[in-house]
Order: structure tokens, then sequence, then C-alpha cells
């Protein structure tokens, strides 16, 4: 049974030329990058180009560019970094739809005495700006916003909100794990501080990251030790990893031209979506999504019987993110949002990517409807409307927040 994958916010496939780039220096170019011989100079410079490469993409200077080894640490890295280069400010502005990686760090801070501010988020998964502004004191440390949700792909207004931290003397950091090579960024004109992204939502492999740190800005290493990354990040260097990821930025340079053509696949599986299933809503702002991302609720049905129904004719999709997918609690994200509870539990995420074809999508709608019929006929709440959703408020009332 082929695979149609549909769960490219999770992970994407490492692209043949990334891999084939990257190959060599699991076998042949294995030298130590800091090491004076020319065997291991020869890695430095790789390391060197490919750092230029995602510099590239981002619109930033290479020396602003700080290899990790993903997302989750480049988010907990700025974080500390900002707190610490602020030690008499304890205050931390945050959105409630934040990635697990931010979240849950700024609970744990909450715990060592820092206080939290979760903005909201409107019905279309939008931040009220003058509930940010409203937020922001003379003690606010940091302002931590993602680029764009992996759930819903709402993209949020990054240079408003930045103008509005910087106006108010705060550091200014940006998730932007799944903007990154889906839609353009420019540093040079841009007023974040800090930047993270993560290789494999970009279809280089697992375990390789970076955190952009605009220069100037005062940085406290996370890892401490040797010289690496100019002091910003000890531990020898992934060097597979940083080669496969700066050959996944430029050719996601390139792609960025053509991201119209993923945009007008999604809208064909959103739109065919709509119109033969009914009881179905698009979850997120109409306009401001990533052009590869639809997040779709299915009425009075449980998503994880669609996914699992999906699953048996090789469609991959999810209910939320891969990072709290463990767990049977609905979508923090969702919830934020303040979806009815109908809509709530029957959410699914469909994320293209430049490999999804449109027979793929073709197939999707053909296969989508009959499975969306069968489980509702075998709902108990089928023909009980209120009933259902008293049955969700209450199961939705009793899971901790």
């Amino acid at each position: 049974m082929s695979v149609i994958y549909l769960d490219n916010n999770a992970t994407t496939r490492v692209d043949e030329a990334v891999l084939a780039a990257m190959l060599p220096y699991l076998s042949e170019f294995y030298g130590n990058p800091s090491s004076m011989h020319t065997f291991g100079g020869q890695v430095g410079k790789a390391v060197k180009q490919a750092r230029e490469q995602v510099a590239a993409l981002l619109g930033a200077e290479s020396t602003e560019i700080v290899f990790t080894s993903c997302g989750t640490e480049g988010n907990n890295s700025a974080i500390r970094a900002a707190l610490a280069a602020r030690p008499n400010k304890t205050h931390i502005i945050i959105s409630q739809v934040e990635h697990a990686a931010v979240l849950n760090q700024c609970k744990q801070l909450e715990n060592q005495g820092y206080t939290v501010t979760y903005l909201s988020v409107d019905g279309q998964g939008q931040i009220d700006l003058a509930e940010l502004e409203a937020s922001l004191t003379g003690n606010t440390a940091l302002v931590s916003i993602m680029y764009a949700n992996n759930e819903t792909g709402v993209v949020f207004p990054i240079e408003q909100i930045g103008q509005i931290v910087k106006e108010n003397g705060a550091i200014f950091h940006v998730d932007a794990v799944q903007a990154a090579g889906k839609i353009p960024l420019n540093m040079k004109t841009s007023t974040v501080d800090m930047m993270t992204i993560s290789g494999h939502k970009l279809h280089a492999p697992k375990g390789i990251g970076v955190l952009y740190v605009r220069k100037g800005v005062r940085f406290r290493p996370m890892l401490i030790g040797g010289h690496q990354e100019k002091g910003r990040r000890a531990g020898t260097e992934n060097v597979p990893g940083i080669i496969a990821l700066g050959q996944a930025c430029e050719l996601a340079l390139q792609h960025l031209d053509n991201v119209f053509e993923e945009q007008a696949l999604r809208d064909l599986l959103e739109q065919g979506i709509l119109n033969t299933i009914p009881d179905t809503v698009v979850n997120g702002h109409p306009k401001y999504r990533l052009p590869n991302t639809t997040n779709i609720g299915f009425k009075y049905i449980e998503g994880e019987a669609i996914l699992l129904s999906m699953n048996q004719y090789g469609i991959c999709a999810s209910s939320g993110s891969a990072c709290t997918s463990g767990s049977l609690e609905p979508s923090h994200v969702l919830r934020a949002m303040g979806l009815p509870y109908s809509v709530l539990h029957g959410s699914i995420r469909f994320s293209l990517s430049r490999y999804t074809k449109q027979a793929e999508v073709e197939k999707v709608l053909s296969i989508l409807p009959p499975v969306i019929e069968r489980l509702r006929a075998l709902s108990p709440f089928k023909n009980d409307q209120e009933a259902w959703l008293q049955e969700q408020e209450k199961a939705l009332a009793a899971t901790p927040k």
C-alpha cells in the first residue's frame, strides 16, 4: 500500500539532494572541523558554507547563525539567554498557543519566580495586539511568539508585534520552526532578536536546527564547554546534519518562488472536503495561514477515529502537534481559540509539502467522505447533539489545563 503523506508539519522527507550532500561527511570527510590539520580544515570550510546557506534563507549574516540540535534546544536557549541578559527583570510574555518547547519551559520558570503572561487568541487563532501592548511593563524581559502555528498554520503579524516589543525595550524571540522555507524571511530588516528553526521541518534530517542571534544581542550559552559556534553552543558540531541543513535551506530558498503550487493543492483539498462532507469547518484564519496547512473540524466524531480509519488507506495526517500526540487531551491551540465542543475533538491537521501530488489529494477526497459518513453512523451521539455536547463538556472540564 502506498503512503499519502500529509503530516509535513510533524516532519518532512529528507530531500535526495540533501541526503547526497551529507553522506560524504558520514564516511569520507570525517575530520573534526575544529582541527588544525588540512583534513579537518576542509570539513570546517564545508560547515562555513552551510552556515552561509542558512543565513541566505533567513536574510541574516552568517555570524548570526548558531547550529543547535533541534527547535526545542533553540527555544530553550533563546529564552534562557534573554533572561540571563536581563537578570533584574522577571516578566515574560508568550501566547497561549505556543509550542510545548516554549509553553512548558515558561511553566517551569513560573516555579522559579518569573511571572508569565499568556496572550489569548481569537476564534481565528490571531493575537490581539492591544492585549500585547497592555501586557508589556518595565519588568518585561522577553516576548516569545511563534511565527506560524504548527497546528492551524495561522501566521502572526511578527513585525507589528516586534515593533511594539522594541518600543517597550524587551527582547523579542520568535519560534519560526514552521515558517522557515514556507514564507520569506529577512532578518536584515526585521525586529526579531532571536529566532529558532529546525531542519526536519524543511527536508533536512532530524537532529539539527539553528538559533539566529542578532548581532549585538547579549547571549549566554546554555551548553558550556569548548569554543564551538563562537562560544555560543559548546560541543563538537553535527557536521553531516549541518551540511544537510545548509543544502536544505538552499533548496527551500529556491522553492519559495513556487510555494503557490503547494497552496493550490492545499486549497483543493480544503475546498473538496468542505464541499463533499457536511458539518465541516476550517479552524484558523482564512487568509493569514501557511500555504501548506489546513486544520479541519469534522463535527460529532473523534479525531483519533478519523486518523485510524485514514491510516488503513495509507493516509498520514495528525490531530495536533507531534510533540503532544501521545496525549488524549484536546489540542491546547484549538481550546485557546474557543472552538465549540462539537468541533474540538474531531479536528484534523493536513500539512502538505513540495512532494505532494494532485493525484494524492484527489485520492484523499475520494476516500474521506465515506470514512466520515461511516464514523458518524457509529457515533452514539449522532441523533442527540445536546447529549454529545454535554458529554464533551464534562470531559473537557475534567482535563487539567
